[in-house]
């Protein structure tokens, strides 16, 4: 959850206006049976800027495979942040932090850790077609609560 102290109010405050937006919208195309959703290249980037300001991540530039940026120790990340009750991994990174942003604007930290044990839960299915293995928010709770303290990217908070 963004907490007063982290600095991100104002993101906070925006992600309250976008999700203002999407209701409009979707409430002024009802009959066309479309949802206005966020997820994508928005909702990524929101969990990304979030990621450096709360765990000091240096980014790298936008698209770049497997890892989206450092963390203060040198640890490659990669991040991932969703609306949605699950996220999508194609490959496997050095280490993994996957938020869910809120209507809101609340930002949950629902797995800090090795990306390893994420990627262990594909290991006997067969590649999708898109490249993009599914994985629910509930399964990466369960798999967080495993991680080592040492093992987390910490909070600058």
């Amino acid at each position: 959850m963004i907490e007063e102290d982290t600095g991100c109010e104002k993101l906070a405050a925006t992600i309250r206006n976008l999700y203002g937006i999407v209701q409009e919208l979707e409430n002024d195309y009802r009959d066309q049976n479309r949802h206005f959703t966020l997820d994508g290249h928005l909702i990524g980037s929101i969990g990304e800027i979030y990621a450096a300001e709360r765990y000091g991540i240096d980014l790298f530039i936008s698209s770049t495979s497997i890892h989206d940026g450092t963390a203060p120790d040198g640890r490659l990340v990669q991040i991932k942040a969703t609306q949605r009750n699950s996220v999508a991994i194609s490959e496997n990174p050095n280490y993994l932090i996957v938020l869910k942003i809120n209507e809101i604007g609340e930002i949950s930290e629902i797995y800090n850790g090795p990306g390893n044990p994420v990627w262990e839960l594909f290991k006997n299915r067969v590649k999708p077609k898109n490249g993009q293995y599914q994985v629910s928010l509930s399964r990466l709770r369960a798999l967080n609560n495993d991680v080592h303290p040492e093992d987390r990217i910490p909070s600058l908070a």
